[in-house]
């Protein structure tokens, strides 16, 4: 079984299957890119080749171009490439997430990319899929994240909105433009009219574009009527706190949406109004029981709190180790938020 335990290989470019001669969300360009979702981190400009899960499409060649050579598979439909079965599984974090199941014979490896076990209301419900060796994300790999159901959030979001609307202000969300906007507007949805900014709004033509049905939203243009927008929603990338668009806003009342908001106090955002924990990927209890549902005897744990959630499954009889990778790179969401910055309406 050696040689199917060697079914991937940690690279200085990304993760590798030397037998199907590709790479799992590479880092730096390759030949042929298997890519789980399409933020900036995992999903990155210059392969050669590329194949996502059919949701994902439209949004890489939107992000990365028109023009990417790219191929897609719809969920649990499998390709076999150089002898590996390969597969797409859903992973619950945004739309067209995935998972990654390669199969060589009989030794399977399951890639999580990023996921969230919690079930929204418009991305694929995370599936658990069992195998040999399981690689995990731990961003919120810590116990104190623990996320509300989303008819929670629902409410909380809803009330606060009206809370505003009854002060005579107009709520404005923050939020990355790829999953977290589209969250937003699920949630939001009939509680009034909303409002996008540029970027969330050439990103929902690309997901509609794509036969996905998302909740209606009218763009914001730079030349908005203060007066029509008055009490309304608007959702905005975090990258525009501070803009002089967000400034024209009238009686804004402005909300973080993240994970981190799950600690209260955060220095970076206390700017703003309010902070909501929503969070497109699993919180604590969600790790642990992806891990145990996959029956793994080899688990790698990847960004976020990789050295505090090993040890924890070390702790419990799962033999895990850290891996170290570009996932979650700071540097490379500040760019996604730059990019979007440039589309200011």
């Amino acid at each position: 079984m050696k040689a199917e335990k060697e079914l991937i290989k940690f690279t200085k470019r990304g993760i590798y299957c030397p037998q199907g001669k590709f790479y799992l969300d590479p880092w730096y360009p390759v030949e042929y890119a298997i890519i789980s979702h399409g933020h900036a981190d995992h999903a990155r400009w210059g392969m050669k080749r590329y194949l996502c899960q059919d949701d994902s499409k439209a949004i890489l060649q939107h992000r990365i171009g028109a023009d990417i050579k790219i191929d897609s598979l719809p969920y649990n439909k499998s390709k076999t490439i150089n002898g590996v079965k390969v597969s797409f599984h859903p992973a619950g974090h945004v739309i067209g997430s995935a998972q990654i199941r390669l199969e060589y014979k009989g030794y399977i490896v399951v890639f999580t990319g990023d996921y969230k076990t919690q079930p929204d209301f418009i991305s694929q419900p995370f599936e658990s899929v069992k195998c040999h060796t399981f690689i995990t994300e731990s961003t919120f790999g810590l116990p104190i994240y623990n996320w509300k159901t989303e008819k929670e959030l629902q409410e909380e979001l809803q009330n606060w909105v009206k809370t505003n609307q009854a002060n005579n202000r107009t709520s404005v969300f923050l939020g990355y433009s790829l999953g977290k906007a589209q969250r937003l507007m699920s949630l939001l949805d009939g509680c009034d009219d909303i409002y996008v900014h540029r970027a969330i709004h050439n990103l929902n033509n690309a997901i509609s574009n794509s036969g996905i049905k998302l909740p209606k939203t009218t763009l914001l243009t730079a030349d908005f009527d203060k007066k029509e927008l008055q009490n309304k929603i608007v959702i905005m990338p975090p990258g525009l706190l501070g803009s002089r668009l967000l400034k024209r806003v009238p009686n804004a009342a402005t909300a973080i949406c993240s994970g981190w908001m799950q600690i209260r106090g955060n220095r970076r955002w206390q700017s703003v109004d309010a902070g909501f924990a929503v969070s497109d990927h699993a919180d604590w209890n969600g790790l642990i029981s992806a891990v145990r549902a996959s029956e793994a005897e080899q688990v790698y744990v990847t960004h976020g709190s990789q050295a505090v959630f090993s040890k924890y499954l070390n702790e419990i009889g799962i033999k895990a180790d850290e891996l170290i990778t570009e996932y979650g790179d700071d540097k490379m969401i500040e760019a996604e938020n730059e990019s979007e910055n440039l589309e200011t309406s």
